[in-house]
């Protein structure tokens, strides 16, 4: 039973840990006005993770594209989550490159890499914030621990508080998630 309500007070202490942090609100919110501005300007979305992160990264391009609490226009939103391309890109030029390609494939100037990594030092993210540069494209990271690589390459990054392990930056993420979204919803609601 222990072992059980510390999964609980665990996260409660991280989610204090990141309430406590004005900095967290304030990046949330001026990742929000990136994520507004691509939307108004045509441009679409691109969210990529490994694992927990990928679910996250689908979880919200699907919200997006889909539906979060109100009816409204579809956003362009989409993730590189498909596992026969992945399992193609993998199998011809290796895992770290999964999500570069698609970059590549798809993304434009102005469009936005959504990244996930809680360690910030995936190779496949880091790749996919290098190809988004090279086209112009805007970098947002949710990353945890101290960032890693990630934290110098996002054009606006959101951080987890530290953790054991990456489960409880996870849970921040999909808190944060949920607030970029209503805060989109919000703000596009008014135009």
């Amino acid at each position: 039973m222990d072992n059980i309500q510390k999964h609980f007070t665990e996260a409660q202490d991280v989610l204090a840990q990141f309430i406590s942090n004005p900095a967290s609100f304030k990046n949330i919110e001026a990742t929000g006005q990136i994520l507004v501005k691509a939307i108004k300007n045509g441009n679409q979305i691109i969210s990529c993770g490994n694992g927990g992160s990928m679910c996250d990264a689908m979880h919200f391009a699907e919200e997006l594209s889909g539906k979060y609490r109100n009816d409204r226009p579809a956003y362009p939103a989409i993730s590189i989550s498909d596992p026969a391309y992945i399992s193609c890109v993998a199998n011809d030029y290796g895992y770290e490159f999964v999500f570069s390609r698609m970059v590549e494939a798809i993304g434009k100037k102005g469009d936005i890499l959504f990244a996930i990594s809680t360690s910030g030092n995936s190779a496949n993210i880091l790749n996919a914030i290098n190809a988004a540069q090279k086209r112009g494209m805007l970098v947002i990271g949710l990353t945890g621990k101290d960032g890693g690589q990630m934290a110098s390459l996002c054009d606006a990054e959101i951080r987890a508080p530290a953790s054991e392990y990456a489960d409880r930056a996870q849970e921040i993420h999909i808190k944060v998630i949920h607030s970029l979204i209503d805060y989109v919803e919000r703000k596009l609601a008014t135009r």
